[in-house]
């Protein structure tokens, strides 16, 4: 039988969250928002990053596109963002919320996406996670994006079983519900996950 591991996702909106009981409660991976844009830190991120590396969840960090702004300058706030808060270890995971595309068209969105990435890519060797919608990336703003891991925001689908726009041919992480809380789920075991991770060799 096939493992899943649950998972959450958070922000400020969700101001201070109870790391402990979510792990009680069987979740095993989280991201948290760390920045948006060129300026803008989560004033959350520091204390979530912690508190999920002290309860033994898989984590993450997330950067907010902001399209309009430079890819490379928002790139390297993001990082610096999470080794301000203890740096990536062994196996956490990095990921570009795509969802807003600041009234460009859909190729320049895209190619922001993409040297965003690889610059990320440069500076840690691992492929970030792209989250984005089906209908957003089916307007073309995720072209080119096909060979970094999806992570697919279909709340209205069941569990494990949504949408997969184009470039993908699958996906990694399934945000299947959003609502009182961002939940999220990963088909396969905690050692396929953490393989998408950083890897400081």
């Amino acid at each position: 039988m096939e493992r899943v591991l649950h998972g959450i996702d958070v922000s400020n909106w969700q101001g201070s969250v109870h790391w402990g009981d979510h792990a009680d409660d069987g979740v095993s991976f989280a991201f948290a928002k760390a920045t948006e844009g060129v300026t803008y830190t989560d004033k959350w991120f520091d204390r979530n990053w912690q508190r999920m590396r002290e309860n033994w969840l898989v984590c993450g960090a997330y950067h907010f596109a902001r399209p309009k702004g430079n890819p490379a300058d928002q790139a390297r706030h993001f990082l610096r963002t999470i080794q301000q808060a203890g740096g990536l270890r062994r196996g956490d995971l990095v990921a570009l919320d795509l969802e807003s595309h600041d009234d460009l068209p859909a190729d320049e969105v895209a190619a922001f996406a993409r040297r965003w990435c690889r610059t990320v890519e440069r500076h840690t060797g691992m492929r970030p996670f792209i989250y984005t919608h089906a209908w957003f990336a089916r307007e073309g703003n995720c072209a080119g994006l096909g060979e970094y891991p999806l992570w697919i925001a279909s709340p209205g689908r069941p569990k494990g079983d949504p949408v997969v726009p184009s470039p993908w041919r699958g996906w990694k992480i399934h945000q299947y519900e959003n609502s009182p809380l961002d939940r999220n789920v990963f088909h396969g075991s905690r050692e396929d996950l953490t393989r998408l991770g950083y890897d400081p060799r």
